[in-house]
C-alpha cells in the first residue's frame, strides 16, 4: 500500500456566502490509497468554522503511515476500526476512509452501493445551492442554472423579501439554510411565511447548541427542521432525535462513509428524515456521498457544480439534475491529471 497526499486549491465558479462567512475559492485535501493495479481517492477541506487546514490534517495523517500502507485493501472494517481508534480529527479520518472504500471498491470490481446491498433505481435529486449576495445576483444564479431543487442560503436582515423575489421567478422546490443566524422567535415566524412560499424546510436556524431554542422551534414550526451543525457525529444522532425532524449529514464531519452508514442506521430506528450533504468539494468527495443516495430522502451534493474547474471524474451531474454512474468500482473516482 501506498498513501500519498495531493493538496488544491478549487476555484469557484462565483464568489459563495453564507450567514458566517464568504470565500472565491475551497482549499481541500486529496488522499490516495494505491495498492496493485489500484487507486482509491478519499477528499476533505479545509474549514476554519471547524478548525480544520490542510496542514493539520497532512501532519496527523503522516504520523500513522505505516499503519495505513499496513492495510492490504481487504477487510475495510478493519481500516474503519483503525480510524476510530486513532487520534485523527473527522476530517482526515474522512479523507481517508472515502480513500479505502474507493480502493476496496475498485478492487472488487463493483461499486459501493451495490457492495452494500442497495439500488440505484430510485434516489432523491440533489439541490443546487444559492448563496447570499444582493438579489438580482442571486437572481441572475438561478437563471444561469435552472434547476428542480434550490436550497437558497439566508441569515440577512431581509431574508423573506429574498424568498419572495426568488420565488417569482422560479417553480421549483425550495429549501433554506439559515447556518445558525435566527433566533427560536425569527424561525417560527419565519417558517409559516416560507410554508406560504412553498419551502419545504428549515436546515440548522439556531446555533448548534442552543438546545432549549430548539424545543420551542420544534413545538411550534409548521416545517420541518433539519440539523446540520447540531449534528456532527454518531453520537449526536440520539439527541437530534428529541429536537429535529430530521439530519443533514456530513462525511467530512462524520469522519466519513463507515461512520456515516451508522448514523443512518441510527436515524432511521427514530424515524429521522435523512439528508447528507456536501461542502465545496471536488467531484471526489461528491462521487463518495453519491453512493448513499438509495438510503436518503434528501441530498445536496453539488459541490462540484459550484466550482470553475474540476480535478477529477467520478459522479456526473448533468443539466437535468440526473447522476450519471462511473464504470469503475467503488465511488468510481479518477483524479484528471491521472488521465492525461
Amino acid at each position: 500500500m501506498e498513501l500519498k497526499l495531493h493538496p488544491y486549491l478549487l476555484q469557484l465558479a462565483h464568489p459563495f456566502r453564507i450567514s458566517r462567512e464568504a470565500h472565491d475559492d475551497q482549499q481541500t485535501l486529496i488522499v490516495s490509497l494505491h495498492h496493485g493495479t489500484h487507486t482509491g481517492y478519499g477528499e476533505a477541506t479545509a474549514n476554519p468554522y471547524y478548525q480544520s487546514s490542510i496542514a493539520q490534517m497532512s501532519e496527523q495523517i503522516n504520523a500513522i503511515k505505516p499503519l495505513i500502507e499496513s492495510w492490504d485493501g481487504q477487510d475495510i472494517d478493519w481500516f474503519d476500526q483503525m480510524l476510530q481508534r486513532s487520534e485523527l480529527g473527522s476530517f482526515a479520518r474522512c479523507a481517508l476512509d472515502l480513500a479505502a472504500h474507493d480502493l476496496w471498491g475498485k478492487m472488487r470490481g463493483a461499486p459501493l452501493w451495490q457492495l452494500w446491498g442497495t439500488s440505484i433505481d430510485q434516489y432523491p435529486t440533489t439541490n443546487y445551492t444559492i448563496g447570499i449576495d444582493e438579489v438580482p445576483v442571486m437572481l441572475a444564479k438561478m437563471a444561469e442554472k435552472p434547476w428542480p431543487i434550490y436550497k437558497i442560503k439566508l441569515g440577512t436582515d431581509h431574508d423573506i423579501d429574498i424568498v419572495r423575489a426568488l420565488r417569482a421567478q422560479s417553480d421549483a422546490v425550495f429549501r433554506v439554510d439559515a447556518n445558525c443566524a435566527w433566533t427560536p422567535e425569527q424561525t417560527v415566524e419565519n417558517a409559516q411565511l416560507l410554508k406560504d412560499l412553498g419551502v419545504q424546510f428549515i436546515e440548522q436556524p439556531l446555533p448548534a447548541e442552543d438546545w432549549s431554542g430548539m424545543s420551542y422551534v420544534r413545538a411550534h414550526s409548521v416545517l420541518p427542521i433539519i440539523a446540520d451543525e447540531s449534528c456532527l457525529v454518531e453520537s449526536d444522532v440520539a439527541r437530534c432525535a428529541e429536537y429535529f425532524h430530521g439530519i443533514n449529514i456530513k462525511l467530512t464531519k462524520c469522519g466519513g462513509l463507515a461512520p456515516a452508514r451508522r448514523m443512518i442506521d441510527q436515524a432511521k430506528k427514530r424515524g429521522l428524515q435523512l439528508m447528507v450533504g456536501c461542502m465545496t468539494e471536488s467531484t471526489v468527495g461528491i462521487s463518495a456521498i453519491a453512493q448513499l443516495l438509495p438510503q436518503l430522502d434528501y441530498v445536496d451534493m453539488d459541490g462540484a457544480l459550484l466550482l470553475a474547474s474540476d480535478i477529477a471524474s467520478g459522479i456526473f451531474i448533468d443539466d437535468q439534475a440526473q447522476v450519471h454512474w462511473p464504470e469503475l468500482g467503488g465511488s468510481g473516482i479518477a483524479l484528471l491529471a491521472d488521465k492525461k
